[in-house]
């Protein structure tokens, strides 16, 4: 990084010292000369500033510049804390309106209520989310800052997520819809909103990727794709769920700074139609962490008034550093999704946990999946236990990050085997991605249990 300080050119070279070194070279002749000194007096006969009064101005233009390359700095150095967990006080709502709609129809609703902008493109099953943002905003409903959202459909899903990527960058909550090889399109700039620690949601109707042959339908090996991107994975099992826990995305990325992906079951979920409470915009902006949003997203809006630089290319001796340095938020996200989920508890009566158990309590077989397959299996399970049998369910909502104290914490003791059910199939791996998600969690406990893995529901052939 470069400055020029009085005349001479200061290279130094970032790692963990180098904010402070930068801020105490920059303040350094900012403090040499004093703002409120008065300027010579002498001036020439013939009415011309003195050379000593020339030199004067220059050497105050000098400071000013200091000063404002020392402030703007200790903008851009000064990182938010770490994302802190807590539970607010909450006024339940009470008048819950209970309507028929389709899980596209609750994330579009919850999506329209948490944003400001929407950049779309239509693809199975995600479009009408697309189109239920796009009418709403023709038609002036208002979002729960009682502003219209401006929805604006692109020439492609790249185009859309580029957008939307240029849009949190200027600082505006922003939120687009996808699934299948529209999120695959999606996948580089994900990196990117990952990376920069911006406040976004994507919602996603999970679909299966065209392979031998193309599918419309529903499986998670679209999603699954994303899981190394940096976005947080929340998971909805079912049409109220789509819209309680894509209420959770949207606070939990204002307040963590982690972006997230909210998926659900293409065509199983998306377009299964229920009756379900909706949530009024008035109750649901209770939920908007005000604080966050401004420290999250408004404060580190590119803005010339307020420079801060972005998008640099950075050599091996620094990249790996600043990688690393993002941890702390991932680590912290977890403890913030589930205050979240605490907070909708205490706004609408329903309760959510990142894990959940089901079954006997002294299980010795437990099945781990997610998705709306976990409805059936839970019937399933309720089934064999009133017939003697010993087993359970786990249902997997966060799955990105991984959190496993909260994995175990669900647990029973008494669990020997474990069948990890997977939505997706990746050829030539050792397991496929949740199976290897749990395989390592139980190692790292140093109890021996039998995990095992399957494949379920590619293109929705279920069970």
């Amino acid at each position: 990084i470069f400055f020029r300080l009085r005349g001479n050119m200061i290279r130094t070279p970032w790692s963990k010292a180098a904010p402070q070194r930068i801020l105490s070279a920059l303040s350094a002749p900012a403090r040499s000369i004093s703002r409120t000194a008065q300027p010579p007096s002498d001036i020439n006969k013939d009415g011309k500033v003195a050379e000593s009064n020339k030199t004067y101005s220059t050497a105050v233009a000098e400071v000013q510049v200091d000063q404002y390359n020392y402030d703007t700095m200790a903008r851009a150095l000064s990182h938010p804390e770490t994302p802190v967990a807590y539970v607010r006080d909450v006024v339940p709502c009470e008048k819950q309106v209970e309507v028929p709609m389709d899980g596209n129809q609750a994330a579009s609703y919850v999506a329209y209520g948490m944003s400001e902008t929407s950049f779309i493109y239509p693809i199975s099953p995600a479009t009408s989310m697309g189109e239920h943002m796009d009418n709403w905003s023709s038609q002036g409903k208002k979002n729960v800052w009682g502003q219209s959202v401006r929805v604006i459909t692109m020439q492609s899903e790249a185009g859309a997520v580029a957008a939307c990527h240029g849009s949190v960058a200027a600082g505006v909550l922003t939120t687009t819809f996808t699934a299948s090889q529209g999120l695959l399109l999606m996948i580089p700039n994900l990196y990117l909103i990952a990376g920069e620690l911006m406040p976004y949601v994507l919602h996603v109707s999970a679909r299966t990727i065209s392979k031998h042959a193309l599918s419309i339908f529903n499986d998670h090996s679209d999603v699954m794709a994303c899981r190394q991107t940096g976005f947080a994975m929340l998971c909805s099992f079912n049409v109220q769920e789509v819209m309680d826990l894509g209420l959770v995305s949207h606070v939990a990325s204002m307040r963590s700074r982690v972006p997230f992906l909210h998926f659900f079951d293409g065509f199983r979920t998306s377009h299964e139609i229920a009756k379900i409470k909706t949530i009024p915009y008035d109750a649901m902006k209770q939920l908007v962490p005000t604080k966050e949003l401004k420290n999250n997203l408004r404060d580190l809006a590119l803005n010339p008034q307020h420079p801060i630089i972005r998008g640099t290319g950075q050599r091996p001796d620094i990249f790996f550093q600043a990688t690393v340095a993002a941890g702390r938020f991932y680590d912290a996200a977890p403890d913030v999704v589930q205050a979240a989920m605490d907070e909708v508890a205490k706004l609408t009566g329903r309760s959510y946990k990142l894990f959940e158990y089901m079954g006997s309590p002294t299980a010795e077989r437990v099945v781990v999946l997610m998705g709306s397959a976990a409805e059936t299996a839970e019937d399933v399970i309720d089934f064999l236990n009133k017939k003697g049998e010993n087993v359970g369910l786990i249902k997997v909502r966060l799955y990105r990050p991984w959190s496993a104290k909260h994995f175990l914490s669900v647990m029973p003791d008494t669990v020997k085997s474990i069948a990890v059910l997977d939505r997706t199939r990746e050829d030539g791996a050792q397991g496929n991605p949740l199976y290897l998600d749990v395989a390592s969690t139980i190692m790292d406990t140093g109890v021996s249990k039998l995990v095992t893995g399957g494949t379920y529901g590619l293109a929705s052939k279920e069970f």
